[in-house]
């Protein structure tokens, strides 16, 4: 089609192929320029250009789970009517919204949730490498570009939801809302935002208002052998009443008595209700609120002596209690969202969203408490009694290697029952600790603990979409937050006893000293007993304050694309301390020193078009990003002491991307680089064989911090498909990548057991791999579908070059000495260096299958679909690390020369074959 003017008009219609149903919130935009306009509720829709020269332009016709359609037209008249134009239904986009699960996979993997990956902010995307990264890499914890989730944004309504704790997105607190969560924007990696300055690792804005959901409604039930084995949703949207009121309500369950792992019980309930009023042309207040409570049990790594004993499923976090599972491992989030929002667009080129958002609740994560006592107090002088054995099944202690530790005297009859144990048994004996605490006079020695995150958030989001002409735009962002974070351990279950005294039993005093102060949790209530509900341990509260300002320019030309954009922010944390630490007299109690960062950064984006098949696209962008409090604090539960020197990280990041579209193929292929410098990190474990304490006692509970540590990234994506002919399409994606240590940052252990710290120095990491997910990944597969409206598809996933997390203190100078300083005599070079090797994970291939079936029932839409993972059963580590116990060359040789050491590396395993099913229906 043919239009040339000044002004020329394009109208036209959006229905939906299956259904003829007209189709609301389509976006209409002409590449090159910033004119676009979206569907009304009748699927209609008028978008005005001005000042546009003859030639040939790209119309772009985008709605979230429909194919995207660009349509190539030649202006040479004022107006044109494209009467209706059919979208059709994208099953992949179907398949990615529905399927998200193993994004929660990740969460019950341990405390930290350090494998918590990017790819759930991948899954709005329509490339065909992201796509993929998100659905089928997603699996094995595979991180695009090698970055965790801190890196990447990810807003609701233009408010963020990465935590301030560590920067990553909870996502369990929209978990179970995928039919209100369709309305997605995504930039990838630092290229242009419109809502803020974004992340090193990609934005997503879900978009959850209520005028921006098609009228109807939609009913699914799911079934899996994943994360939850069933799940129910529905949702209704009213589009626009008479009254200019819009509402959308959402509901959810899912819910499993034990999941794929062993014990991981599951329980979510999700609620999403979101109410809007159009007051004028000009103006409109929307409401959105989001409740997500859910309950996990979490499952622990394997050491290759567990896994022969109990196999990859074993999970030792939980036992039978009443006939019925019960894991002491749950994490437990209930924090609702209220947003509300004025929309105001004074004209046709301006809109301003200005809004305010309120999170609350809290974030538990139990575990039992094996330090009950009893107090004896003889003139003053206090001692304790009591202290129970760790209920774990596969504590070292518990397992055959601990009875065949030294060649000369090996306990075979020990050993053997040990393995009888583990085997016919080897979960928590509940009714033994209920027994326990029964004979104990009234003081529990085991109790079912919390550590408790308690968050109270304001946030404030003012953003401004200014098209100052058609070749033009300009967006502005001005984001205040703040946060109060209270953090405590709580005592959820006595187990049968009647009440806990708080104090350490690991906990000395110093020689001479026997009041029995140390011990003390808070010195304000000295051998305080407490009960179900109540405090105890450590509580502290964290305020924090983050100020954003984000502008950004963005021209484009028949030929060319290009930004601008700039951050300036401020970040502030300070700890207050409520209860007075035994071990940390006065360092503990109080408000602590504030600490301040401020950031900046600015990033540019080329685009050349070649054609209207092919782009040449160029980012590049130097920012700096302030550590979450998790890495500024060394151990806020006991003292306010700061990580030396606190400063923010230095991020530089490039990419280059060549793109080729047509009807029959469409293809990406990126060089990315990335450096991330000064980055701090902290970590908490027990280690033995500690030198520099001038004492022979050398283990030790300790925080080690890693200061002036820098990461380099950098390797190639490609994703290409093509349509062969109506119904096949053939893809293939590419993943090649390198993430390493780029430097030997200095690594300095912390502890209340001795009074300085220790300072080893410089750990040798430079060129180490860093652990996440593998750093290759390929695939090549087909996808058929039927014009009757069932389609099939199936693909080969390659993933290499998987590495276990190594153990900086080894790689230091403590590696090589003895508890008083002196060299080891029996250290032997090529010996360390063969212990100190990382690593790497076999290659594997793994096979997923999908496929699904629409029906028309009128005016209604039912579907299905059912997906394979890994339909071969293929076995592989999806990650691990060394464990930190044996710091120095002679315990780690000695403990290696065994034939089952007992403190080997300890691994995660994939899932073996799973399956989603869906069935759904829209009305």
């Amino acid at each position: 089609m043919s239009v040339n003017s000044q002004q020329i008009t394009l109208e036209g219609k959006f229905a939906d192929a299956f259904t003829e149903v007209p189709l609301p919130q389509v976006k209409v935009s002409v590449e090159s320029v910033f004119n676009e306009t979206y569907s009304n509720s009748d699927g209609e829709f008028v978008l005005d250009l001005t000042e546009q020269a003859s030639g040939e332009l790209i119309l772009r016709i985008d709605k979230s789970g429909y194919m995207l359609k660009r349509i190539p037209i030649n202006f040479n008249v004022e107006s044109i009517n494209l009467e209706i134009i059919y979208l059709e239904p994208d099953p992949a986009f179907e398949l990615v919204n529905q399927n998200t699960i193993s994004l929660s996979d990740a969460e019950l993997l341990s405390d930290d949730t350090e494998f918590d990956n990017i790819s759930g902010i991948l899954q709005s995307s329509r490339d065909v490498f992201l796509n993929t990264a998100a659905f089928d890499f997603s699996q094995t914890f595979f991180r695009p570009r090698g970055l965790g989730s801190e890196y990447g944004k990810v807003l609701v309504n233009g408010f963020e939801m990465n935590k301030m704790y560590d920067g990553r997105p909870q996502w369990a607190n929209w978990g179970g809302l995928n039919d209100v969560q369709r309305n997605q924007v995504f930039s990838n990696g630092i290229s242009s935002n419109d809502f803020q300055f974004g992340g090193l690792g990609g934005t997503t804005n879900m978009i959850m208002r209520a005028s921006k959901y098609q009228k109807g409604g939609r009913v699914s039930i799911s079934g899996a052998n994943r994360s939850y084995t069933g799940r129910v949703m529905a949702t209704y949207a009213s589009g626009e009443r008479k009254n200019g009121w819009y509402y959308a309500l959402s509901l959810g369950r899912r819910f499993a008595e034990e999941a794929y792992i062993d014990g991981t019980t599951y329980s979510s309930n999700s609620f999403f209700i979101a109410a809007e009023k159009k007051l004028n042309e000009e103006h409109a207040i929307s409401f959105s609120g989001i409740y997500t409570p859910n309950i996990r049990g979490k499952s622990a790594a394997l050491t290759n002596e567990v896994l022969e004993l109990k196999g990859k499923t074993y999970n030792p976090y939980w036992g039978y209690h009443d006939g019925e599972i019960r894991n002491s491992r749950i994490r437990e989030t209930k924090e609702p969202i209220l947003m509300l929002h004025h929309h105001w667009n004074p004209s046709d080129n301006i809109k301003l969203a200005t809004g305010i958002s309120w999170q609350f609740g809290e974030i538990s994560n139990s575990r039992i408490d094996y330090g009950g006592t009893s107090l004896s107090d003889t003139d003053g002088q206090f001692s304790f009694s009591g202290g129970g054995a760790n209920p774990d099944p596969s504590y070292y202690q518990k397992l055959p290697s601990y009875f065949l530790r030294f060649p000369n005297s090996q306990n075979f009859e020990s050993a053997y029952r040990a393995q009888n144990e583990i085997i016919q048994n080897g979960q928590i004996d509940w009714a033994s600790l209920y027994s326990a605490n029964l004979n104990n006079a009234g003081n529990s020695i085991y109790a079912l603990s919390e550590d408790v995150n308690s968050d109270n958030s304001l946030q404030i989001n003012s953003n401004l979409d200014w098209v100052i002409n058609s070749h033009l735009r300009l967006n502005s962002n001005l984001r205040i937050q703040r946060l109060r974070s209270g953090n405590f351990g709580r005592i959820k279950d006595l187990l049968g006893g009647e009440r806990f005294l708080d104090i350490d039993v690991f906990v000395q005093d110093e020689p001479g000293n026997t009041t029995g102060l140390a011990a003390q949790s808070d010195l304000q209530n000295i051998n305080r007993e407490v009960f179900e509900g109540e405090r105890y341990k450590y509580d502290y509260t964290i305020d924090a304050e983050e100020i954003e300002l984000f502008n950004q320019l963005q021209w484009s030309l028949r030929k060319f694309e290009f930004f601008l954009a700039g951050n300036i922010e401020a970040v502030k944390y300070q700890r207050t301390g409520n209860f007075q630490n035994g071990v940390f007299p006065d360092n503990s109690l109080g408000k602590g020193e504030e600490v301040d960062f401020l950031n900046f950064g600015i990033k540019s984006g080329l685009t050349y078009k070649i054609s209207g098949r092919q782009n040449i696209e160029f980012n590049a962008g130097l920012f700096t990003k302030a550590p979450g409090f998790r890495n500024t604090f060394i151990n806020p539960r006991q003292n306010e002491f700061l990580v030396e020197n606190p400063d923010n990280e230095k991020i530089f990041s490039g990419d280059l991307s060549y793109r080729y579209r047509t009807s029959f193929l469409n293809a990406r292929i990126t060089g990315f680089y990335t450096e991330i410098r000064n980055i701090s990190e902290v970590s908490y474990y027990f280690a033995e064989g500690l030198s520099g304490l001038e004492q022979e006692n050398t283990a030790a509970f300790v925080q080690e911090v890693l200061t002036g540590l820098n990461k380099k990234y950098y390797g190639l994506e490609f994703g290409a498909e093509s349509q062969i002919n109506s119904t096949i399409k053939l893809k293939a994606a590419l993943a090649f990548g390198e993430y390493i240590y780029a430097n030997n940052p200095e690594l300095s252990l912390y502890s209340a057991t001795f009074d300085q710290n220790l300072n080893y120095g410089n750990t040798n990491l430079k060129n180490y791999h860093l652990s996440g997910g593998p750093q290759t990944a390929g695939q090549i597969g087909f996808e058929y579908r039927d014009p009757d409206f069932w389609w099939f598809a199936m693909s080969l996933n390659y993933f290499a070059n998987g590495f276990v997390d190594i153990n900086p203190l080894t790689r230091t100078v403590n590696f090589q000495q003895d508890y008083d300083g002196l060299a080891l005599l029996d250290y032997d070079p090529e010996i360390a260096n063969q212990m100190l090797k990382q690593e790497k994970f076999d290659d594997y291939y793994l096979t997923n299958l999908v496929g699904g079936k629409s029906w028309r029932i009128k005016d209604k839409y039912l579907g299905t679909f059912i997906s394979i993972n890994n339909l071969f059963g293929v076995f592989y580590k999806s990650g691990g690390y060394e464990q930190a116990r044996n710091s120095n060359y002679r315990s780690l040789k000695e403990d290696r020369d065994l034939d089952l050491p007992l403190f080997s590396n300890k691994y995660w395993y994939g899932q073996g074959t799973t399956f989603f099913a869906n069935v759904y229906l829209k009305f």
